[in-house]
């Protein structure tokens, strides 16, 4: 009597990871948060990928506090996501939210972490300007157009005489 084996093959957290990342890639985001999700439920060293991967799927479909959470959780996580993009990331989220002081706090460290990125500059600015320190947000403007952001130039023209 012969039997047949077939071939089982289990998708393991990297093969999500990929697939997600080729689903986010073209916008398809609830794919995209399906495979991530898939991701996060083994567990594994690839868990703060997936959490950060996610947040900008979310970010990108308006669930801006899903995707501070995940931010957050992917910081938490692995120190290695502790960089200025994700503090940036999760601020630019809360200032959707109109969080502006705590999108301040995320751009200030996302400053510390690398002075060279202008839009935290020119976001920080207009986190500054929504809570009323227009000095402030001039002279984040001023470094935002100083590292090469062309746009801060229309602010600085329009509010900082």
């Amino acid at each position: 009597m012969l039997f047949s084996f077939g071939v089982f093959s289990q998708k393991t957290a990297q093969d999500y990871l990929h697939s997600g990342n080729a689903k986010l890639e073209i916008k398809d985001y609830s794919g995209a948060i399906a495979d991530f999700n898939k991701v996060i439920e083994f567990n594994d060293s690839f868990a703060a990928i997936a959490y950060s991967n996610r947040a900008i799927c979310k970010s990108d479909i308006g669930d801006f506090k899903g995707a501070i959470e995940d931010y957050t959780k992917a910081m938490n996580l692995n120190p290695a996501y502790k960089v200025a993009t994700t503090y940036y990331n999760r601020g630019f989220n809360k200032g959707k939210l109109g969080d502006y002081t705590g999108a301040l706090q995320d751009y200030n460290k996302a400053i510390e972490l690398d002075s060279s990125m202008a839009y935290a500059y020119y976001n920080r600015g207009f986190a500054k300007y929504r809570l009323g320190n227009l000095k402030g947000a001039c002279l984040d403007w001023r470094k935002a157009q100083e590292l090469g952001d062309s746009s801060a130039g229309d602010l600085l023209r329009n509010y900082c005489h």
